[in-house]
């Protein structure tokens, strides 16, 4: 028997809104388990605001989406508490002993929820021009999580452990910790975090292997911008703070990824 209008109607509804619901439910459970645990990544607000990001992402990319952003937050998170004594003690570590708030959850994931909002529509429009914004926004999804990965590695590896720091501007020897500096042992860690989140968005299908190595330079050159914009912006402008340096980091990283994309279609 033919389906009424009022029938497809509806089955169009639920194909839309259960994704949202279960989104709801998921990452509901995920903030009770989160708010009970003793050991808190994130403060209250924090949470909340982590609960919001979670439920976009799910009902926009699925939970491959949101497995890749889950990846982040929990590398990032453990990444944060290497050296966490010696950095407290050197007054170099991150505030409150690595729990992120609400500016840090959007700091790190606001240009990525544009692309996967973006992704969303793109792929409501259909047809090849749909999926071919889609890919590009998935990619720069991606590229925005690697370049923030590699930005925590490098500057969280390189406080604890770069043996030697330079101001990125200058090539001066630094103190670590210092805004702009960098370090050999930081710079491997990023390359090696922004890999890690290009080979996970590969592996669940969201990228090319090609993708893989188009994330990890777009990641590169966006770090060291960002190490640029911190050694000679950062102090001088009142309102550049870390979160608003790494919503331009990330959007960097989406930017320069998309235009290497679509550069590398054009010469092959």
């Amino acid at each position: 028997m033919a389906l009424s209008s009022l029938d497809l109607l509806n089955t169009d509804l639920l194909d839309i809104w259960v994704p949202w619901a279960f989104a709801i439910g998921i990452n509901s459970l995920l903030l009770l388990v989160a708010w009970l645990v003793p050991k808190k990544l994130l403060t209250p607000a924090g949470l909340v605001h982590a609960w919001i990001l979670g439920i976009i992402l799910w009902g926009t990319l699925g939970w491959r989406g949101y497995g890749v952003m889950m990846f982040y937050f929990l590398v990032g998170s453990a990444v944060t508490r290497i050296g966490m004594a010696e950095k407290e003690a050197a007054g170099i570590a991150e505030k409150r002993s690595g729990a992120r708030g609400p500016e840090n959850v959007w700091g790190s994931a606001f240009v990525g929820t544009l692309c996967a909002i973006g992704t969303y529509f793109a792929l409501s429009i259909g047809g090849l021009s749909g999926a071919l914004i889609a890919s590009f926004l998935l990619l720069g999804y991606v590229a925005s999580i690697s370049t923030k990965l590699a930005d925590t590695c490098a500057s969280e590896v390189g406080k604890a452990y770069g043996k030697r720091t330079f101001l990125i501007t200058t090539l001066q020897p630094v103190e670590r910790g210092t805004e702009g500096a960098v370090s050999l042992e930081g710079t491997g860690a990023g390359l090696l975090g922004a890999a890690a989140i290009a080979t996970l968005g590969w592996g669940l299908g969201l990228i090319t292997s090609l993708d893989i190595a188009v994330c990890v330079v777009a990641a590169f050159i966006a770090t060291n911008l960002e190490s640029v914009i911190g050694a000679t912006l950062q102090a001088k402008v009142s309102w550049m703070t870390n979160e608003v340096v790494n919503v331009i980091n990330t959007f960097l990283g989406a930017i320069l990824s998309i235009l290497l994309a679509i550069s590398l279609q054009m010469v092959l």
